[in-house]
């Protein structure tokens, strides 16, 4: 990569009138303060619809765009819309939080109203476009079922024949309007995007996205191909419920419920989890990845191509080896590690793709010595963060005086507390030791405008360390504290809801950040 400073904010952080960001003007105009800022990254995370906990890690496909990212000014542009029913989607109840659900309702009720606006013209178009691609057609046909059935589960569906994907139960849903309105506003959001981006691009800014290894069990993806999928037999199920009945001795043995997958992932205890993290996504069946030359996952890696400059793969580890935990589990104490399909997967990439220049891995989390192996040999950019970095008695890897230029590293990411509400809560020890290590003097970090100084002086040391990408969250370029922060790892709700306001930009100090990229020779 090349050596250039950067911001993470998601999408729907964003300012603007509609309750949540979205792909406008808002959107333009923070790349235009990135640039004037000398920036050259805005990473994203994942722009997969928000399933369970409104994250966008837990999405029901793995290839569609999040449709509450729609902007309504631009499909009146289009046509599609009138100004009364812009001016109806305005949600000012709340600047600094996202309601998740009523922005779902009432952005399905404005995208059927564009839908039914919409002429032959835009509708042949969006025809095409679900033919055109084959995760388009999936998610559009799975959508159109969730609909029929209530939102139920997709093996809870009253159509057997529509839940085992039978060609004929298939071809007549996609006689249907909710099928066309699903496939309709897939190719409303490729448009959108394709065009916002181009700006974006066009003011030097370019877009570092985020790819979660797992998939959802209730997804389009594991529907349309649950043979790539570690599906449960007879012997997994009786199995299940052995390991269930032992971990809750106390529970009526009727009430337990067959696992649709013998094995679900999820990582061992850590830094953020004393149990670890029960994630409950299906495992893949590598072996027959692997007999497919990988093609589900190229093509799921053409479409991330498509959408940003660079792709970030989150919890990359899983390709060395991952935690899998089997079905009944309580916990994911229960789990083991598992080899991944290593540098098979890597090769196959090279051979379709002709580099890795475009991957950034993420690798945080628990080392093995396999790992280590494999991340030399894939050689891809690794992350660095600095929250983690100031044991004093320790020499971490995660100081910048060790970082090596093919690194990608961060104040904290979205899954850590912001860095003024990490100073806040860290121990003494800690936190004076990051603070003298960053240059910062004297014992008032805390109090009033010195909070700011604080931060900056940990920011500045991150920009001068050797790592050719240097990113931070918009809270710390805004020095917000913890109230602000995006995602509480194990925690089920209340996340991924902060917002910020133009007030909040037109605040920032881009003439400092200006002059850091500068001296730093970012």
């Amino acid at each position: 990569m090349q050596r250039g400073g950067g911001v993470l904010m998601h999408i729907s952080s964003l300012p603007g009138p509609f309750g949540i960001g979205v792909l406008g003007e808002e959107a333009i105009s923070f790349a235009k303060q990135l640039h004037n800022q000398g920036m050259k990254y805005w990473q994203v995370l994942p722009f997969s619809y928000p399933g369970m906990g409104d994250s966008p890690y837990q999405s029901f496909s793995a290839f569609a765009g999040n449709w509450l990212f729609l902007d309504p000014r631009r499909l009146m542009k289009m046509g599609l819309l009138n100004a009364g029913d812009v001016v109806a989607a305005e949600y000012t109840e709340n600047k600094w939080r996202v309601d998740f659900d009523y922005i779902r309702v009432e952005k399905e009720k404005l995208l059927r109203k564009a839908y039914a606006n919409a002429n032959n013209d835009i509708r042949t178009k969006a025809m095409q476009f679900l033919s055109d691609n084959q995760w388009a057609d999936d998610v559009a046909l799975y959508q159109a079922a969730k609909d029929k059935y209530y939102q139920r589960a997709w093996w809870q569906w009253d159509d057997p024949a529509l839940s085992n994907y039978e060609k004929e139960a298939v071809a007549a849903l996609r006689e249907t309007e909710d099928y066309k309105f699903h496939g309709f506003v897939q190719y409303l959001f490729s448009i959108e995007w394709a065009d916002v981006r181009a700006q974006i691009n066009a003011e030097g800014i370019q877009i570092i996205g985020d790819m979660p290894i797992y998939v959802s069990g209730d997804s389009a993806d594991v529907w349309a191909a649950r043979d790539m999928f570690k599906m449960a037999n007879a012997a997994d199920k009786k199995a299940a419920k052995k390991l269930w009945l032992e971990e809750n001795p106390n529970a009526d043995p009727n009430s337990f419920e067959e696992p649709l997958f013998s094995k679900v992932a999820g990582v061992p205890p850590d830094y953020f989890s004393a149990d670890g993290q029960l994630w409950g996504n299906p495992i893949y069946d590598w072996k027959k990845h692997k007999a497919s030359g990988y093609e589900w996952w190229m093509r799921r890696l053409e479409e991330n191509f498509k959408l940003y400059d660079i792709v970030r793969i989150d919890h990359f580890r899983a390709f060395s080896s991952y935690w899998e935990v089997p079905a009944g589990a309580k916990t994911a104490k229960r789990g083991e590690w598992v080899e991944g399909p290593k540098m098979d997967f890597f090769n196959a990439f090279d051979k379709k793709f002709g580099d890795r220049s475009k991957l950034i891995a993420e690798d945080l989390g628990e080392v093995t010595p396999d790992l280590e192996e494999f991340l030399e040999e894939v050689a891809l950019p690794r992350m660095k963060v600095m929250e983690f970095a100031f044991d004093p008695n320790g020499d971490s890897p995660y100081l910048p005086h060790n970082y090596e230029k093919n690194c990608v590293a961060y104040t904290g990411t979205h899954d850590n507390n912001t860095l003024l509400g990490w100073l806040w809560e860290a121990s003494e020890h800690e936190r004076n030791e990051c603070l003298k290590y960053c240059g910062f003097e004297g014992n008032n970090w805390g109090e009033g405008g010195t909070r700011s100084a604080s931060c900056r002086a940990i920011i500045k040391t991150l920009w001068a360390s050797s790592a050719n990408c240097v990113i931070i969250p918009i809270q710390d370029m805004l020095g917000y504290g913890g109230d602000t922060r995006m995602n509480m790892p194990g925690t089920a709700n209340g996340n991924w809801r902060v917002r910020f306001t133009k007030e909040d930009f037109d605040a920032i100090d881009n003439n400092w950040y200006k002059d850091l990229n500068r001296l730093y020779r970012r």
